[in-house]
Order: C-alpha cells, then sequence, then structure tokens
C-alpha cells in the first residue's frame, strides 16, 4: 500500500484516475497513428493533371503532347501523376485564351505558342523572332538563353511556372507563283500567323494576312493570297503542295513552343513528384528537338522531288536563299524587325534581350521613334 506520507503517488494510483490516464493515452496513441497514416497517404495520393495540347493534326499532340500525358507520366510515376489531354483543336478553343484558363485553374498544364500570349506582353515573342535564326541548334541556344525572362513572366502574367521550350517544324514560305529570291517577295500577299512574321513580311515590301492554317490551302487555290508562311510538316500533311508550286526554304522562324503549369498545382506535387516531373518534362522536350530537326528534312524532301516514307511526292520547286538573300534579311532584321519589336515591349524588355538572345547572336534590339 501506498505511503500516506506521498499523496501524489497514492492520487495517482486511485483506480479511476488510472483508468483516465489509460484512456488519454490510448487516445493519444490513435491519434498519433492516424497523423502517420494520413501523411503517408498525402505523400501517395494520386495527382490528377488536367491538360491542353496544341493541334490534334500535328505530330508534337500526335507522337509527344497527348502520349506524355496520356501515358507516360502515369507509367514512370507508377500512376502517382495521372495526366488527361486533350488538343484544343478538339476542345473548341482558338488557343489565345488557354493560358488565362490555366490561370484560373481550369487547366492545370498547358502546351501552346507564344502568340497565345503575346497579348499579354511582347515579351514572349523575344525567343523567335523572325528570320533571326537559320538553324536548329542555334535556336536551341536562343531558347535556353531567354528562358529565365520567360519563366519570370509566365509566373507574373499567370501564376504559372514554365516548364519547357521546344520547336514546331521550320517556318518557310510556300507561293502559288514563281519566287526564285527574296526580292521576288516584294508585293505578294503573305499568310502570317504572328506580329514579328509580319515585321518580316512588311520588311520585305510585301503585304502580311492575317489566316488561319485551316484557311490556306483554300486561300491559295483561290488567289486570295499568293504565299503563306506555316511549318515544313504542317506544308506537307497539309497538301500545300497541290496549290503552290515554290517553296522559299528560308527560315522566317520556329514555331518555338512553351509548356507552362499552374503554380498552384505544382506546390500541392510532393518534392519527389517535382522531380520527377521537371525531368520527364526535360528529356520529352530534348527529344522534340531532336525528332523536330529530323522531320524538317524529312518533309522538305516529301515536298520536293523525294524520296518520300511519308507517302507521295509533292514535286514543289525548293529555293535556297542565296548569300544575298541573306544579307537583305539581315538588314530587314537589323532595321525593321527588332525595331520594331522592341518598340512594342519597351526599353527595359529590349535591354534584357539585348544582354541575352542579342549577345548570343551578335544583335541589339534598340527602340526608335514612333
Amino acid at each position: 500500500m501506498a505511503d500516506v506520507r506521498y499523496p501524489e503517488i497514492r492520487y495517482l494510483l486511485n483506480p479511476v484516475i488510472m483508468k483516465s490516464f489509460s484512456n488519454s493515452l490510448v487516445s493519444f496513441c490513435l491519434a498519433l497513428l492516424l497523423s502517420l497514416l494520413t501523411i503517408q497517404v498525402q505523400a501517395s495520393e494520386t495527382r490528377i493533371i488536367k491538360a491542353v495540347g496544341t493541334w490534334e493534326y500535328f505530330t508534337n499532340y500526335q507522337e509527344h503532347e497527348g502520349p506524355f500525358w496520356n501515358e507516360h507520366i502515369a507509367k514512370v510515376s507508377k500512376g502517382e501523376i495521372v495526366g488527361e489531354i486533350k488538343p484544343h483543336t478538339q476542345l473548341g478553343l482558338q488557343g489565345y485564351e488557354i493560358m488565362r484558363l490555366v490561370k484560373n485553374g481550369v487547366f492545370d498544364f498547358a502546351f501552346g505558342l507564344p502568340g497565345y500570349v503575346v497579348p499579354e506582353s511582347e515579351i514572349f515573342e523575344g525567343a523567335d523572332l523572325s528570320s533571326l535564326v537559320q538553324n536548329i541548334d542555334v535556336q536551341k541556344k536562343v531558347a535556353e538563353a531567354y528562358f529565365p525572362t520567360l519563366e519570370l513572366a509566365f509566373a507574373e502574367k499567370y501564376n504559372a511556372k514554365l516548364m519547357m521550350l521546344y520547336p514546331f517544324h521550320s517556318q518557310m514560305i510556300w507561293c502559288n507563283k514563281e519566287i526564285r529570291s527574296i526580292t521576288d517577295l516584294k508585293g505578294k500577299r503573305i499568310r502570317v500567323f504572328l506580329s514579328t512574321l509580319g515585321d518580316f513580311v512588311e520588311g520585305v515590301g510585301a503585304i502580311p494576312v492575317s489566316a488561319s492554317f485551316n484557311d490556306v490551302p483554300k486561300a491559295l487555290e483561290k488567289g486570295i493570297f499568293d504565299c503563306a508562311i506555316t511549318g515544313t510538316m504542317s506544308a506537307y500533311t497539309g497538301e500545300l503542295y497541290k496549290v503552290a508550286d515554290y517553296g522559299y526554304t528560308l527560315r522566317v522562324g520556329w514555331g518555338l513552343a512553351f509548356g507552362a503549369m499552374n503554380l498552384n498545382k505544382w506546390n500541392l506535387l510532393t518534392s519527389e513528384q517535382k522531380a520527377l516531373l521537371q525531368s520527364e518534362l526535360a528529356a520529352l522536350s530534348e527529344k522534340m528537338w531532336n525528332e523536330i530537326a529530323k522531320e524538317d528534312a524529312m518533309a522538305l524532301a516529301c515536298l520536293a522531288k523525294g524520296p518520300c516514307e511519308m507517302g507521295e511526292v509533292g514535286n514543289m520547286t525548293l529555293v535556297t536563299p542565296s548569300r544575298q538573300d541573306l544579307e537583305v534579311r539581315t538588314r530587314v532584321a537589323r532595321e525593321v524587325i527588332l525595331p520594331r519589336w522592341a518598340n512594342r515591349c519597351g526599353p527595359d524588355c529590349a535591354a534584357n534581350w539585348n544582354h541575352t538572345v542579342g549577345k548570343l547572336l551578335d544583335l541589339r534590339a534598340e527602340t526608335q521613334p514612333r
């Protein structure tokens, strides 16, 4: 029996107190176990990523964007990250609204073109200004140099994390009238889809006409415009060789595209999930850069005299820019394309470009009096 000189012990040995203490200990242990189980469940919770892609009829969506989200990411994450993607063309979207929808949480991830986001800020055009780059390896370096600038812009404008930059096929000029040099473009009505392409067209004395790609074949056939700027593969798959006899192979753009994710969704991922997603998207980007270069050459062969592994030969006449043509291009870039973009984007934006892309290309974007 407890010594009465120690009432605290007698109090603790009271059966009622012992029972209460035992119940409290059990409750504490159960609460701790439940907390640990909750943490474990949260750590392994499946994250559904709702994504929107580019055009369903282009290889970038068919072979890369779609398979990545619909199949690949679930497999490599062992079901922790599951993607659901549809092209914006299937969803009845124009493309220009997708990043606002990402910002509002309607989509978690979007693939798209800078032209979709240029209305928010001209800074988004800076990695693919018309005709500056004629080599895909150089274009990749341009994208890498400008990535931090675009990363900050996506975060500020759209509450989004820029995950990747990747190319479409090089953008060239396809005409239903004879073209032998850059000077032959003067006076022609040429389809464009970006402001910077319009700057190039006006810089060579031609007339820019805005039109969707779906309208291009009929417009060329009916003579509504004389030429169209689009990618090599879309020129082939869209059968422009049936309505245009000439391809002028000056690369006036690369159709550089982005992949961006809603930051709120990104922050829900565990550190392991973030690392995995970044690694897989980096691998996807690298694959797309490599394959686009090969597909560019393949499409040009199919549009011309072959050989063609994809189908019929287009028999177009492809005209390679001469040294004199490239000199004209350089003058147009310095006197028209870069100053116009600098005026649209502003002096701070232009200064940043000069220290990144401009330094790489040995070019400067300077604002000019309007």
